[in-house]
């Protein structure tokens, strides 16, 4: 079988990217067979084979440029076409108009792949959501041969904008691995991520992820400026991330935190993970925006305590562990829970509040995620 995946792809510094590589490795080891190709953004600037999963990746269109989308189809006539062409599409990459969709369907029209594949990161909803990005999802139901969404939110959302149980419609949730450091000595970790090993003698607690303003880093520093000077002074916190937002980095060193303010890798976010002692992650999200937080993902498989604001983002964390979930845009009940991490005994208490999440772990590990790729794309070979 082979597989094209529409998306961009490291280097570039994107989320969707980390997925798509993710989803390739795993594929790669549960079906060998399987060969992949990456039609990319042009900001990898040129082709190459990546050694983690064998996949070639081939710069083919600029982001948010529906003019170059041609280059997807040049890509596949030049490979000799393909069996499954699957965009990843997220609207920060390929903006509110159908062209990404038209690509599908002339790929598979010209017979240069026998089925097409759109895996929706975000599900906007009216009346909040960008009215053409409303129109994009229903025609995406009718024109691809498959959707794939993350979570039940974006799944009922589509069912209900098109007015029925469509078939075309799966869930398959964002894949989770289990922390490969886990079992690696702090100091290690410490060493390795460049801090002092001083902190490891305090309670650590990382917020990771790009420092954007929608991840809340100004709703830690006042849920800290909440504590006292006796219980802020047990805590090391830090925060980690590509800035995305020059205010937030500026609050983050003005709070007295760690500030690692580059991009991180996957390795680097899971390092972090093992080791904290807690996860942070006090979102707030646009209203009627459906998404599900990939770093989320990558802190379950960790095995500590998250602590998550009530957001669409985090859904999966609301439903298996309410608990360790504040309002969003609530410092005083962020700053509540950090409180409860300080006694020991109350720390136990959120660790075993977190015993669904580490099950969801395993259950959404990449390789079972992949076979149901795999047995997706099977299913709709068979109809071609």
């Amino acid at each position: 079988m082979r597989v094209a995946y529409v998306s961009t792809y490291p280097p570039i510094h994107c989320g969707v990217g980390e997925y798509t590589r993710l989803l390739s490795t795993a594929l790669n080891s549960a079906s060998p067979n399987v060969e992949i190709i990456v039609l990319a953004e042009e900001g990898v600037r040129s082709e190459y084979v990546d050694p983690a999963n064998s996949a070639r990746v081939k710069p083919s269109f600029r982001a948010r440029d529906p003019a170059s989308y041609r280059g997807i189809l040049d890509g596949l006539a030049e490979l000799g076409g393909v069996d499954i062409i699957h965009v990843q599409h997220e609207y920060g990459i390929y903006g509110y108009n159908s062209r990404i969709l038209e690509v599908v369907e002339e790929a598979v029209g010209e017979r240069l792949a026998r089925a097409g594949v759109v895996t929706l990161h975000t599900v906007n909803r009216l009346p909040y959501g960008h009215p053409e990005s409303i129109d994009f999802q229903r025609q995406a139901v009718e024109r691809a041969d498959a959707i794939i969404v993350h979570s039940m939110v974006q799944e009922y959302e589509l069912y209900s904008q098109t007015g029925g149980y469509s078939r075309r419609i799966t869930r398959i949730p964002h894949g989770t691995m289990v922390n490969p450091y886990i079992s690696t000595p702090r100091l290690h970790l410490a060493r390795t991520l460049g801090l002092e090993p001083g902190i490891l003698g305090r309670l650590i607690i990382v917020l990771p992820g790009f420092l954007r303003p929608d991840k809340g880093v100004d709703i830690l520093y006042e849920a800290l400026g909440m504590l006292d000077r006796e219980a802020r002074g047990r805590m090391h916190v830090i925060v980690a991330g590509e800035p995305r937002d020059e205010r937030l980095a500026s609050l983050a060193e003005e709070g007295g935190f760690t500030l690692i303010p580059r991009y991180l890798s996957t390795d680097e976010i899971l390092m972090l993970s093992a080791l904290a002692d807690a996860i942070v992650l006090p979102y707030r999200d646009p209203p009627g925006k459906y998404a599900v937080s990939g770093i989320l993902h990558l802190s379950m498989g960790s095995l500590k305590p998250v602590l998550g604001a009530a957001t669409p983002r985090l859904s999966e964390l609301y439903m298996l562990a309410p608990r360790l979930v504040f309002k969003a845009g609530d410092p005083a009940g962020l700053a509540l829970r950090l409180r409860s991490l300080l006694d020991q005994a109350l720390y136990e208490v959120l660790v075993s509040y977190a015993g669904p999440l580490y099950s969801y772990a395993v259950r959404t590990g990449w390789q079972r995620m992949a076979r149901r790729h795999l047995n997706l794309y099977a299913k709709l070979l068979e109809g071609h």
